[in-house]
């Protein structure tokens, strides 16, 4: 509250009215703080989840109150709130006798459970069926006479804590001496016989222990459809009882006289290759196993070849079952697939009769492409599948056609092919009105602009010397303007301008160079051509490389970038 005092001030003049803010601004905070906690589940849940004899969070139950006791494990409103459950501490509940096979069904996620100092008599053997989690079980100080083994076969414990329960030295507790060893003495474990208490690590009974079991043959290897015969023997005081464990698409039979047991299994399935079969022979005192895989011999089959897909390389998924391993194969069109850097099979995920993986190509392109077959065999026989991959369409597919080029070594043009000639005549029609037109254009410019907009006298008309390799250069002098005597010699008058212009050597080269044949463009033929991965692409295009043949006569090839 005196935290609260300097606020008083400012919430009322006078002490009637700043009672009343007090009161109500506590009861707003109140009304906060339970909504947080309803809301959250911590760190208290409503009252209607948990008894009012036990105080609950969100991961955590405890009872402690013996006044007012419960006869069971409470059940919150809702499963959720009980898979939420970690830890449940019960103690001094005298009505709390017995565990039974649903108490506990859905705390799922229950790691630790306390029941001491209560009357607890009886744990029933599906007590803990859906608490595979638990590992911490406390029944310390309660009325237990006796406790069986089955109770725990399915759990990981790492804690059992027994002391302080008046457990008899019996056959059926022999397990507890056996299982707890010298965690027994630690916990100064007893139990009662007509004697009085002993102490449980001393306890020896005749006829108690645990059964022996034997399977036999102990590896089994058989080809696909044979049969065959499995016998398990067991032993041990009290008579144990045998057990058969497997799960089979294969038919068989069970046959079991005395201590002696015989599984015949008929028309083996490859699908039961590496399955395990367990005989169990189990008693009071405990049990044991015996097991095997069965080694099933059977020719590939791929069960599944699929489309080509892209991950971080392209990928052909396959599924390839066989044994022995087999030994896989790629064709493309027919001709080996060699394997390298870039195309190689990677094997992902091995089952118990089945491998999985891909045929992983690195970049592949248009040449890749084709129809790619894989053949899997053993020394029992072969299975192949295909299925048709594209990585790539090539370059010039549904783009522009392929242009003619006159090749230089025959002696004439390529003859176009028939359904071409409509589109050539096309183009030669616009190409020769655009060609009259421009040739108009000229005439109307030259003729037309000098007799209208031209200034008379010599000085505006540029010298058409067709001599001169210089044209620009040649101005008649025969006027003066006002910037002619400002400007330098190598200057144009265009109308009443005079331009300074600056030679482009390359219109001034020797005429014998240009006809030199190492200056003239030179047209690769696409045949010439072969693309060999993509480089990229960027603003025009994709980009590939290439080895281009016969385009110097010093080298075979050379590598060119082509888009």
């Amino acid at each position: 509250m005196s935290a609260l005092r300097p606020w008083s001030g400012a919430l009322s003049s006078s002490p009637g009215r700043g009672s009343g803010s007090w009161r109500c601004l506590w009861w707003w905070w109140w009304v906060l703080v339970v909504g947080v906690a309803v809301g959250s589940g911590d760190p208290w849940m409503s009252a209607e989840a948990c008894p009012s004899s036990c105080s609950c969070s969100s991961t955590r139950i405890s009872c402690v109150d013996p006044e007012q006791g419960i006869n069971a494990f409470p059940v919150l409103q809702s499963e959720a709130e009980m898979e939420n459950i970690t830890d449940i501490y019960i103690a001094n509940q005298t009505s709390f006798s017995s565990i039974n096979d649903k108490d506990l069904h859905y705390y799922k996620n229950l790691r630790n459970l306390t029941v001491t100092s209560s009357r607890l008599t009886y744990v029933s053997k599906l007590a803990f069926q859906n608490n595979i989690k638990l590992q911490y079980l406390n029944l310390k100080d309660n009325n237990l006479s006796s406790l069986s083994w089955r109770i725990f076969r399915h759990l990981n414990i790492s804690y059992l804590i027994l002391s302080g329960n008046p457990l008899h030295c019996s056959c059926e507790n022999m397990w507890i001496k056996l299982w707890l060893g010298e965690e027994a003495d630690t916990q100064e474990l007893r139990c009662i016989e007509d004697g009085g208490r002993k102490l449980l690590s001393r306890l020896t009974l005749p006829n108690c222990e645990v059964p022996m079991v034997t399977l036999n043959p102990a590896k089994v290897t058989i080809m696909e459809g044979e049969n065959v015969e499995l016998s398990c023997t067991t032993s041990g005081v009290p008579s144990p009882e045998l057990i058969w464990n497997m799960g089979l698409v294969t038919n068989y039979v069970i046959e079991t006289s005395g201590q002696i047991s015989v599984l015949r299994l008929s028309n083996v399935s490859s699908l039961d290759h590496n399955s395990k079969i367990s005989c169990t022979a189990e008693n009071i005192v405990g049990e044991k196993e015996s097991s095997l895989l069965l080694d099933i011999l059977f020719p590939p089959k791929i069960t599944k070849l699929s489309d080509a897909i892209s991950d971080h390389h392209w990928c052909i998924p396959f599924s390839v079952s066989g044994n022995p391993v087999p030994q896989l194969q790629w064709f493309r069109d027919d001709e080996v697939v060699t394997e390298g850097l870039y195309i190689m099979t990677m094997i992902h995920d091995i089952t118990e009769r089945e491998y999985h993986g891909c045929l992983q190509l690195d970049s592949p392109t248009h040449l890749n492409n084709g129809r790619y077959r894989l053949v899997a065999r053993n020394k029992f026989g072969f299975d192949q599948k295909e299925v048709q991959a594209h990585f790539m369409h090539k370059p010039w597919e549904g783009t522009e056609k392929e242009p003619y080029y006159y090749d230089l070594t025959t002696d004439g043009p390529p003859v176009e092919p028939p359904e071409d000639r409509v589109a050539v005549y096309v183009v030669v029609g616009i190409a020769a009105v655009a060609f009259t037109g421009f040739l108009l254009m000229l005439v109307i410019l030259k003729f037309g602009g000098n007799s209208k907009f031209g200034i008379k006298g010599p000085s505006s008309v540029i010298s058409n010397d067709d001599d001169s390799a210089s044209p620009l250069h040649h101005v008649s002098n025969g006027s003066n303007t006002p910037s002619s005597s400002e400007m330098g010699p190598d200057a144009v008058i265009i109308g009443m301008t005079k331009i300074p212009v600056i030679e482009n050597p390359q219109y001034f080269r020797s005429t014998n160079s240009l006809l030199k044949t190492d200056t003239f463009v030179q047209h690769i033929k696409r045949h010439n051509i072969v693309l060999k991965r993509e480089l990229g692409e960027g603003a025009f295009g994709k980009v590939f490389l290439a080895e281009c043949y016969n385009l110097s006569p010093d080298q075979e090839k050379i590598l060119v970038a082509v888009k």
